[in-house]
């Protein structure tokens, strides 16, 4: 092994600890856009309490960047993965496809899904490359 190349258990963790500070990072992200689309009025009165909404938020922010960097488990990084794949077809809908009545604009769904895609990387390393 060449000097300076992390061990296996070592460079595994390391992508474990990267995918949990790429995670924090989406979804700080996210409440911020919560916030913002609410703080201008886009928030449909159906939704409820924003408080509730970043609350919840929050937790499970905390609990998945807690979950990848504690127990470094690559299901739970490959599940993780999958929920947040999910999220592409509504991004791609709002970056490409956008309704012209709908006041969000469609360089929001843009940023999100390159931010969306570069977190699926991050976490594809820890959670496939093991």
């Amino acid at each position: 092994m060449e000097a300076g190349t992390p061990r296996w258990p070592e460079a595994r963790a390391q992508k474990f600890r990267q995918a949990a500070i790429a995670y924090l990072h989406v979804g700080l992200l996210y409440e911020a856009s919560v916030w913002v689309i609410w703080q201008r009025g886009l928030m449909p009165p159906s939704r409820g309490f924003v408080g509730l909404w970043l609350g919840f938020g929050a937790v499970i922010v905390a609990f998945v960047v807690w979950g990848l960097w504690r127990w470094q488990h690559a299901r739970f990084a490959q599940l993780i993965w999958l929920l947040h794949a999910l999220r592409l077809p509504a991004l791609i809908g709002g970056a490409f496809f956008a309704d012209t009545a709908r006041s969000i604009p469609p360089a929001f769904y843009l940023v999100a899904l390159f931010i969306v895609l570069l977190n699926l990387w991050m976490l594809a390393r820890a959670a496939f490359d093991v």
